[in-house]
């Protein structure tokens, strides 16, 4: 076993402009050792959970004795133990004396005490785990414990989260905490510029979001902000030596806290983040309306739809087909492969890419929508062409091609911080990838009161229109209790397909998806109203604490609904989590239909077999629901899975064949 509360070490350096590890190459039998030892973790978190107790014990009976101090001999006992921290590391004495400092810090500013089991998570980050705490169980205060005292040491924190309202929202409420203990806080976002970023990440505690963190790491690696200099710039430095601290904003992966790190480390790693310049307009615009003129025109058995994959294929005879219909066009179309690619990006735009779904049409600009956090990423396109097409079926004037300069996976990423910890409230399923890929293990901690949250069960309808009248009528049933509800959709446009059901109603509502982001923070802060009714993406599934009125709590609390299954259990539990935070009472339940697409990607075959079998029923028999969701959801995780690990090997091939020109990045 690792001890507890190790002192600072660090094994290898990278070669680098910062400090950061060394990227390491593990062999398969390491891998899937490391995945038998990530089951291991779970196995015996009884027993690594018995042995933080006692370190707990040790915080909460240092306590009584700082109370006593003022907040002047507090601050000046902040400032010695900082300097002992910064000479002796993390001993296990240090480490019990700064907790209970932060904590009655905390308790001074914020008016909260850390719980026994916030002390523990905070300890299982200490030492670089990922500590899986119940949605409620106050994580951002857990990760401040350890925040904290790792910045008294003098040691660079980041705190990365999924989205820049949580970021900024955390860094402005712990604010006083850390200005207490003589820290300095800062919060990165998108609208920064260069030197605003660089002052943020001076900072001793700097909150961030993941993606903009990584690009900050490969614009620092590149040492400019784009264009075709950019990809030299490696054997630049191998020859001269030369860096740009003008224009290098990070000082070095140090200590990351990772908030919701099942969705960082493993949704959000199947895609790369890429670097690229603007290309010159291309001179194929034509081509695109072409392109999409023959998709439109085949039909029949001409091509394969993988909807799982979000690919399309075509057939044998669908690649006659496309012959026969360009053999008099020019260019690229007198190219077989150039045209095929052309014709199945095409037929992608068409029928897996669709508005309000994977992506939103605002300001005459294509944005593509997050499916795991709901939410728009103005600054990302697709490649190879498709995001031009989409534009081109949207009727908008397709943008310039852009071309790679640089890239980098977050696995890849986040194994280089000289130490590693996250925070996430569904870890438990992806502990054994996180141990194989990052190294670090996973420890459930305990929730500081007994779960109250009722689980309704599972109805699956066949057809999707009983499935909103079923909504509809239990949205009505909730309300006249006066309870709060929380309606989770998928995607933009289910959710305003709800939204269009409940003002027919005659039912007020709010309304939380891409399209509303700027008003997250009031759509949240009022949701725990009486007769409430909010319908939200899953924006509202990840860090967003829901405070209930007294008479809804009274009433039975936040009643949850979910209306369609995700790829993950996980992101189902996170919007569960939404209720019953905190030992406050709530309730949730899944209404789903069999005409979902998670249904019609993962388990086609199984889906249209019930569906003859059933047809005249209205909904299937529970037994058989929950067979259809773990079989489909089953199939996405491991599919997802592949796509994980074939990223990762990829671009670990591409990092050694390009090894002398600079890895690529």
């Amino acid at each position: 076993m690792r001890r507890i509360l190790q002192q600072w070490s660090v094994d290898a350096f990278a070669p680098a402009i910062f400090p950061e590890r060394r990227d390491t190459r593990a062999l398969a039998i390491d891998r899937w050792l490391s995945l038998w030892l990530g089951h291991a973790a779970l196995w015996i978190s009884p027993f690594r959970r018995w042995r933080l107790r006692r370190f707990a014990q040790r915080v909460l009976a240092a306590g009584p004795a700082l109370e006593a101090l003022t907040d002047a001999d507090l601050a000046t006992h902040a400032t010695e133990l900082g300097a002992r921290l910064a000479r002796l590391g993390l001993p296990r004495g240090l480490a019990v004396e700064a907790f209970a400092l932060v904590r009655e810090a905390s308790r001074r500013t914020l008016g909260m005490s850390h719980f026994p089991v916030q002390i523990i998570g905070a300890c299982a980050l200490l030492q670089g785990d990922i500590a899986e705490m119940a949605t409620g169980e106050g994580k951002s205060l857990t990760g401040a414990l350890a925040a904290a005292t790792v910045a008294m040491a003098r040691i660079p924190v980041h705190v990365v989260t999924v989205n820049e309202y949580l970021a900024r929202r955390d860094a402005e409420e712990l604010a006083p905490l850390y200005e207490f203990l003589g820290l300095s806080v800062g919060w990165i976002e998108s609208e920064q510029s260069t030197q605003e970023r660089k002052e943020m990440y001076a900072r001793d505690i700097t909150y961030c979001v993941n993606k903009d963190l990584v690009f900050d790491y490969l614009k620092d690696g590149l040492g400019v902000e784009g264009g075709s200099e950019g990809r030299r710039r490696p054997i630049t430095r191998f020859l001269d030596g030369r860096v740009a601290p003008d224009r290098q904003v990070l000082r070095g992966l140090h200590y990351a806290i990772v908030d919701e790190a099942d969705s960082i480390f493993v949704d959000e790693a199947r895609t790369p983040l890429i670097i690229s310049s603007q290309g010159e307009k291309s001179d194929g615009e034509d081509d695109l309306t072409v392109a999409l003129d023959i998709a439109r025109r085949l039909v029949g058995q001409l091509w394969i739809l993988h909807a799982a994959e979000r690919s399309v294929r075509l057939t044998p005879a669908g690649c006659e087909a496309v012959v026969r219909l360009t053999q008099e066009l020019g260019g690229m179309w007198r190219f077989r492969r150039a045209r095929e690619q052309m014709i199945e990006q095409a037929l992608a735009a068409l029928h897996l890419y669709l508005p309000d779904r994977q992506y939103i049409v605002v300001d005459g600009k294509v944005h593509i929508v997050d499916e795991s956090t709901g939410r728009t990423m103005p600054d990302r396109t697709w490649e190879h062409g498709l995001h031009q097409l989409i534009e081109r079926k949207e009727g908008l004037e397709p943008t310039a091609r852009r071309e790679t300069i640089s890239r980098l996976t977050y696995q890849r990423f986040f194994c280089r911080y000289l130490r590693l910890a996250g925070m996430t409230g569904t870890g438990a399923e992806i502990a054994p990838e996180v141990r194989s890929v990052y190294g670090i293990d996973t420890l459930r901690i305990p929730t500081n009161r007994p779960l109250a949250r009722r689980y309704l069960g599972d109805q699956m309808f066949l057809r999707a229109e009983s499935r909103w009248d079923a909504v509809l009528l239990r949205i009505r049933e909730e309300v006249g209790r006066g309870r709060a509800v929380l309606v989770g959709a998928r995607s933009v446009v289910a959710s305003e397909h709800l939204s269009a059901m409940l003002a027919q109603s005659g039912i007020e509502h709010t309304l939380l998806n891409a399209r509303h982001d700027a008003d997250e923070a009031a759509i949240v802060a009022a949701a725990g109203q009486p007769g409430r009714v909010t319908v939200a993406t899953d924006m509202a599934g990840r860090g967003t604490d829901i405070k209930l009125h007294a008479d809804v709590r009274a009433a039975g609390g936040l009643h949850v609904i979910l209306t369609e299954y995700h790829e993950s259990r996980r992101v189902d539990r996170q919007l569960f989590g939404r209720a019953g935070r905190q030992g406050d009472p709530g309730s949730c339940e899944s209404l789903v239909a069999l005409e979902d697409e998670i249904f019609r990607a993962h388990a086609p075959a199984l889906a249209k077999a019930i569906a003859r079998s059933y047809g005249q029923r209205e909904k299937l028999p529970g037994w058989l629901a929950r067979v259809v969701r773990v079989l489909a959801q089953s199939a996405a995780e491991r599919r997802n899975a592949r796509v994980r690990k074939r990223t990762l090997e990829g671009e670990k091939h591409k990092s050694r064949s390009l090894a002398f020109a600079g890895s690529g990045e």
